[in-house]
Order: C-alpha cells, then sequence, then structure tokens
C-alpha cells in the first residue's frame, strides 16, 4: 500500500513536471525563399519538371541493370555497416526510454566465518553462516525533463542514422549504376578502337600496294603505319579502364570479381537517357535529400542535449525502497526470520557549486549552433550540387552535338580525300591529316557518350532519388 502511494504521487508529480530547455523547432534555412523555388539551371529541354522518379535508374530500361541495383542496395557491405548503425541507434533509445520505468536489483550473498566473541549471543557458535538476500527497487521522478530530453535526444539519433543510410543508398545505387555505365561505355569505346583500327589497316594495306606500283613512298607507308599502331596501344588502356569498371561493380554488389554474371559486362552501347529527365524543384529537393533530414534530425538530437544538461543544474529526486533478509542460513531466510525493508526518497543536488553543469549546457548549446550551421551548409551544398549537376548535364549534351557534327563533316572529308588520292589529285600529307582527323572525331565523339552517361547519374545522385525503394 505505502509502495503504491507513492508511486502513485512519484507519477502525478512527473506529470506537473516541465522539461527544462529550449524545445526544439524546425529551422528555417537563410536560402529557404529562394531554395525552394524552380532550380536556376532547369531551363533546357533536356529535363522537365516532373517529380523525381524513386528508382530512376529503371528509366534506362535495363533489366540486367535493376538486378545489379537490386543486389548492391541488398548486399553493399557500407549498406550494412549502416543498417548495423541504425540498430544501434535504435538500442539506445530502447535504454534511454527504460529509464522511465522503475529500475529493480535483486542481491544475495553467504559467507562462512567467525565473529568476535563480544558480537555473540552467550552459548552461541562463533563460526557460522550468514546469509543475505535483498530487493532494491528505484525510480526517478523526471521532474526537470532530464529523462524525457535524453530520450528526445535519442530519437533524434536515430531518425538521423535512417537518414543516413538513406543517403548511402543514394550513393550505392549512383555508383552501381555509374560502374555499369563505365563498363558499357568501355564497351562501346572499344568497338570505336577496333573500327577505327581496323579501317587504317585497309588504309595501310592499300598503301602497301601503291608503295609496290611506286605511287607511294615508305615515307607515307611509315605516316599511315604509325598512326595504325597508336590508335591500336589505346585500345589495352581502354580494356583495363572497362574491367576496373566491372570489379568496382562486384564490390558494389558485395561479389568477388569471380563471382560477378558475364551478363554484367554485356552491353556495349553507351547508357542514356533520350527523353526528358524529371528533376522537380527546390521545395522537394529540401524534403527528399537525406543527407539534409539527417543534419536537421541531428539538431534535433543537440537541441535536446541542452535540456538534459540544463536539467542537471536542478534536483535530481529518486524514490526508492528495498526489503530483505539476512539470517545465520538459509533457513531464517526462508522461516520467516528477521526481515528489514526501507521506503523514501533520494535528493542529489550539485549545489552550491553549479560551475560543471553550466559548462556542460554551454558546450550543448555550441554543440546545437555547429549543427545548426552543418544543416545550413548541407541546404546550401544540396543546391549547389543539382545546378552544377544540370548545368554540367546540358553543357554536355551542347558539346557532343558539336562533336557529332564534327565527326560527320571529317568522316565526309576523309571519303573526299580517300577519292582524291585514287585518282592521285592528292598528296600523302592531306590524306593522313583527313584520317588522323576522323579518328580523333570518332573517338572524341565515343569518349563524349560516355561522358554523358556520367553526367545523367551525377545528376539523379544530387537529386537523391532511390533513397526510399
Amino acid at each position: 500500500m505505502i509502495l503504491r502511494n507513492i508511486l502513485t504521487a512519484a507519477s502525478a508529480l512527473a506529470l506537473a513536471a516541465c522539461a527544462v530547455g529550449p524545445n526544439y523547432a524546425e529551422p528555417k534555412s537563410a536560402s529557404a525563399p529562394v531554395a525552394t523555388g524552380p532550380f536556376v539551371s532547369a531551363n533546357t529541354p533536356a529535363v522537365s519538371l516532373a517529380p523525381v522518379a524513386g528508382d530512376w535508374w529503371r528509366l534506362y530500361d535495363d533489366p540486367v541493370l535493376d538486378g545489379l541495383v537490386g543486389d548492391a542496395l541488398a548486399n553493399n557491405t557500407d549498406v550494412r555497416v549502416a543498417v548495423a548503425n541504425i540498430a544501434r541507434a535504435r538500442a539506445s533509445l530502447r535504454g534511454a526510454r527504460a529509464d522511465r520505468l522503475p529500475q529493480g536489483e535483486i542481491g544475495a550473498g553467504a559467507n562462512y566465518g567467525r565473529s568476535p566473541e563480544g558480537q555473540r549471543l552467550p552459548g552461541a557458535d562463533r563460526e557460522d553462516w550468514a546469509v543475505d538476500i535483498g530487493v532494491n527497487v528505484s525510480y526517478e521522478v523526471d521532474l526537470f525533463g532530464r529523462v524525457s530530453r535524453s530520450i528526445e535526444a535519442a530519437r533524434g539519433d536515430t531518425a538521423a542514422a535512417e537518414a543516413n543510410a538513406d543517403a548511402v543508398r543514394v550513393i550505392v545505387a549512383a555508383d552501381t549504376t555509374q560502374a555499369y555505365a563505365d563498363a558499357a561505355s568501355g564497351a562501346a569505346r572499344l568497338d570505336v578502337a577496333r573500327r577505327i583500327v581496323g579501317l587504317l589497316d585497309q588504309q595501310v594495306t592499300v598503301t602497301q600496294r601503291r608503295k609496290d606500283a611506286g605511287m607511294a613512298t615508305g615515307l607515307d607507308l611509315a605516316r599511315i603505319t604509325t598512326l595504325r599502331d597508336q590508335r591500336s596501344a589505346e585500345i589495352p588502356a581502354i580494356e583495363a579502364e572497362r574491367q576496373a569498371a566491372l570489379f568496382r561493380l562486384a564490390t558494389l554488389t558485395g561479389r568477388a570479381p569471380a563471382a560477378l554474371p558475364a551478363i554484367a559486362g554485356d552491353r556495349n552501347i553507351s547508357l542514356e537517357i533520350t527523353d526528358p529527365i524529371p528533376v522537380g524543384d527546390g521545395a522537394a529537393l529540401l524534403k527528399r535529400r537525406p543527407d539534409i533530414r539527417a543534419a536537421e534530425r541531428r539538431l534535433a538530437a543537440d537541441t535536446a542535449r541542452i535540456g538534459v544538461a540544463t536539467a542537471d543544474l536542478y534536483p535530481r529526486i529518486t524514490l526508492g525502497g528495498s526489503a530483505g533478509s539476512t539470517g545465520s542460513g538459509f533457513g531464517d531466510i526462508f522461516g520467516g526470520g528477521p526481515v528489514r525493508w526501507l521506503l523514501g526518497p533520494l535528493l542529489n543536488w550539485a549545489f552550491p557549486n553549479q560551475e560543471p553543469a553550466r559548462a556542460r549546457i554551454a558546450a550543448a548549446e555550441a554543440d546545437t549552433q555547429a549543427s545548426l550551421a552543418e544543416f545550413d551548409g548541407t541546404v546550401l551544398r544540396a543546391l549547389e550540387e543539382t545546378e552544377t549537376a544540370l548545368s554540367s548535364y546540358a553543357r554536355s549534351l551542347e558539346q557532343r552535338q558539336a562533336l557529332r557534327a564534327a565527326r560527320d563533316q571529317s568522316e565526309r572529308a576523309a571519303r573526299i580525300v580517300r577519292a582524291k588520292r585514287e585518282e592521285g589529285a592528292s598528296d600523302s600529307f592531306e590524306w593522313l591529316d583527313a584520317e588522323r582527323t576522323f579518328a580523333e572525331a570518332e573517338a572524341t565523339l565515343a569518349e563524349q557518350d560516355g561522358q554523358i552517361s556520367r553526367r545523367q547519374i551525377a545528376l539523379f545522385r544530387a537529386l537523391a532519388g532511390g533513397w526510399s525503394t
């Protein structure tokens, strides 16, 4: 009855308590008025203002890529670490919530010894067993919100860990798509390089015949052979880059290189979306980016820790009770021997020297200011990354258009010079220069196709699609 009354009073006190420290309010970035509008660099037909797709990689319409991204999100080691960090944060939250409940412990002990003669009744044995068993129960009355603020901070840490895991998923999805795109681009560049070498091989053969017929010189043959050899030397480097992309793809999907399915390297066409890319607007970006959510939740947790530190300025009241029994043997303990019990409050208060507590408050406030600055910086970096990715993608498309026109012109010029040379109307310098120009234009255009896929993936990464899948 007494214990029930004490717990009832404690509950009433807890309900009447007020949590000290500032109450958290969602921050508004200094750039919010302009950050939530359309993107500055979205004024291009290459993008649309439609909402960003969560599973953006499916826009490439490649089932192999879909499977690889799914494998990466399930098996990537960085994702597994992030998931483990969530589990750790949730365990800390459970621990913080447990402080709201009464804490209990049971203790028991037994020892055999000899007591001084003056501590024993006449005729009693001086050597005997001493057995003790007891139960202790305590409950902290959260008058000033130390426990509730601790729970609030742990809840913020958990949400930040979940957002960090989403950020890792964004990176893993983008890196996996990029590795697959690099492998495909490498295969496409290899095809172009081999085609150029094959074309130059034909020109070497023709030049050799012309030399044998006295229509070309040894210098002509040496020059075209040198150009062919230079282009042949580029093939091993491209093959090495492609293999590196496949090895990276294996690691991202949680596999050893030898375990990567062969189908992952079958694509020999650069990865690209030809339709306008949906990018949404600034308001959607700020809600979607997991790094912004993580920074906001860390700010919430640090704000709550100011309350935890502030609570140390006030008394901490703990209601406790204990019951136990001590006897000379187990028979005494369980046979109705001497029983003891104790009920009462315990007050702890660091007073009058409260400077250590005030120092902890100042440190918590500084942490909160740093978290606020980090939040503002995260918002600005998100906008910067997105605007940069949009601008780079649009400029890359323009660059490819110019390179494609240059390639077409160089190919036309090479055909004309070949025909003139067959008729003897062109010298070897003009012919060799035309062949070299065409080879360089073809190779540059193939590299630019790969650059387009990298720009697209960088844009999706900045837009932070994929974390919700």
